[in-house]
């Protein structure tokens, strides 16, 4: 008789249910699933993006000194999605000559053919050269 009385005051816990307990477990095993996913997707497009990059690297001849390279540099920054990279901080003709490059991620032919062109202007480039990110490593 006093258990009942106790039940009454203070019931004592039931188990779960196998069937809530199933879709308990199932909800979190799919959270889990979603964000991996999630985290997942957002490394792809980084990796996707870092896939994608392209420049052209201008060559010039060994006697060009910085002043033409900088003069290269601004004449041909015009031609539409070819986007000039920042320079090193230190200038000296021995660090310019490989250091002139474009981004030319979103170029098309038609654009890379006008930097072609915008560079045969100038005697002192020696050459052009188009990478990408697949060229590396």
């Amino acid at each position: 008789m006093l258990e009942r009385l106790a039940d009454r005051i203070a019931p004592r816990p039931r188990p779960p249910d196998r069937r809530t307990a199933g879709r308990l477990g199932r909800g979190a095993g799919l959270a889990a699933a979603a964000a991996l996913l999630i985290a997942a997707s957002a490394g792809c497009a980084k990796f996707d993006a870092a896939l994608g990059q392209q420049w052209a690297t201008v060559q010039f001849k060994p006697d060009t000194s910085v002043a033409t390279l900088l003069k290269v540099r601004t004449a041909c920054s015009h031609v539409p999605e070819v986007h000039p990279e920042a320079l090193p901080a230190k200038q000296t003709a021995g660090d310019m000559i490989y250091a002139l490059k474009f981004r030319t991620d979103h170029a098309s032919d038609a654009n890379l053919a006008q930097l072609q062109q915008c560079l045969q202007h100038f005697p002192q480039v020696a050459g052009i050269e188009f990478e990408d990110s697949g060229d590396a490593g």
